[in-house]
């Protein structure tokens, strides 16, 4: 018995998708991110019960952290993007969170920068709001031990190779790094969107990207280069592709960058057979209805999506590049450095 829906949501469900290649399904991952932190600072004495924390999301983590703090009693302020939908904002606002979102852009770098731009104005005029920064706080690490130890029940023993968004870092490069204390024998496989700069994509663009949730135009403190061993740039329509195979292959709906990291594992599995193979799919379809599983009629098979192949980011191509990331430090990130590896 949960004491609230917040600890009851967060579990995933395992769901083997082929031989040897398990979607780690979540309703709301980034809960375990959220109530992690949270407990965190409330330990710690950062924050205490009636405080107020506030950041910037795309819609998976404002509701983890408006349910956060409804589960202990502090209050939740948002700044997201116009891709949180009318189904979230009631939620936030019977959760008690309140909720404001940037002017419409079709700029990824422009959305995530006026996002920024408006918690920075917030915190000037309410200096007792604690600023989450779920892009650059390694707090966010500490809730995804569970995920990871949970895996590692599942899962058989022996190598394993895990695929999902790599996002502010604190999704697949947590669990990994537990995964490895554990014992594990992990391979990290990233995804990203074109146009973020993470991995140093900035200057490819996607017009139609909107899984920002996986990438950002802004530097993330957080995510730790040297843990992933490949990386995945991934198009909109080939992550629609990927997403909706996956619906009608496992039953499984899920968002976009489920699509990518389904596409990215399912390549992974094809080269590297004698490894375990998981993805993660972060949240639910539902608010990628309308914008892409709508569209299904358009998607290609999964089978005829095949990534480029590169050496150096400035190769870097729709719809799909893949690279060996060989764990290389941030500092790798530019066209003259990374060589063949």
């Amino acid at each position: 018995m949960h004491d609230h829906f917040a600890e009851a949501v967060k579990e995933p469900d395992l769901v083997r998708v082929r031989e040897d290649l398990v979607c780690v399904r979540f309703e709301t991952m980034k809960i375990y991110s959220a109530l992690g932190a949270v407990r965190r600072l409330l330990e710690t004495g950062a924050v205490r019960p009636g405080d107020t924390l506030i950041d910037s999301s795309s819609g998976i983590y404002a509701h983890a952290l408006a349910l956060a703090c409804n589960r202990y009693g502090l209050h939740c302020h948002i700044v997201g993007s116009t891709t949180v939908d009318a189904t979230l904002k009631v939620q936030l606002e019977i959760l008690g969170a309140t909720l404001e979102q940037v002017q419409p852009s079709r700029s990824l770098k422009l959305d995530q920068s006026l996002r920024v731009r408006r918690i920075t104005e917030i915190l000037r005029e309410n200096p007792s709001y604690h600023w989450m920064r779920q892009y650059h706080d390694e707090i966010h690490y500490l809730g995804y031990r569970e995920v990871a130890e949970q895996l590692d029940r599942a899962v058989p023993p022996g190598p394993l190779s895990l695929s999902g968004g790599v996002g502010t870092g604190a999704s697949t490069g947590a669990i990994a790094s537990f995964l490895g204390e554990l014992g594990r024998d992990v391979t990290l496989v990233g995804v990203q969107p074109f146009g973020s700069v993470t991995f140093g994509a900035e200057h490819v663009a996607d017009p139609e990207m909107i899984i920002a949730g996986i990438g950002s135009s802004i530097e993330f403190e957080n995510v730790r280069h040297e843990l992933y061993d490949r990386i995945h740039w991934i198009s909109f329509e080939y992550a629609m592709s990927a997403a909706v195979d996956l619906l009608r292959c496992s039953g499984v709906f899920a968002g976009l960058s489920a699509g990518a990291a389904y596409l990215a594992a399912h390549w992974e599995r094809e080269r590297d057979p004698g490894r375990h193979h998981v993805f993660l799919a972060a949240d639910t379809g539902h608010r990628y209805a309308e914008s892409a599983y709508s569209r299904h009629r358009e998607a290609f098979e999964l089978e005829r999506m095949r990534p480029r192949e590169v050496g150096v980011l400035s190769e870097l191509a729709c719809p799909w590049s893949a690279m060996d990331w060989a764990r290389r430090p941030a500092c790798a990130r530019t066209h003259d450095v990374l060589g063949v590896a």
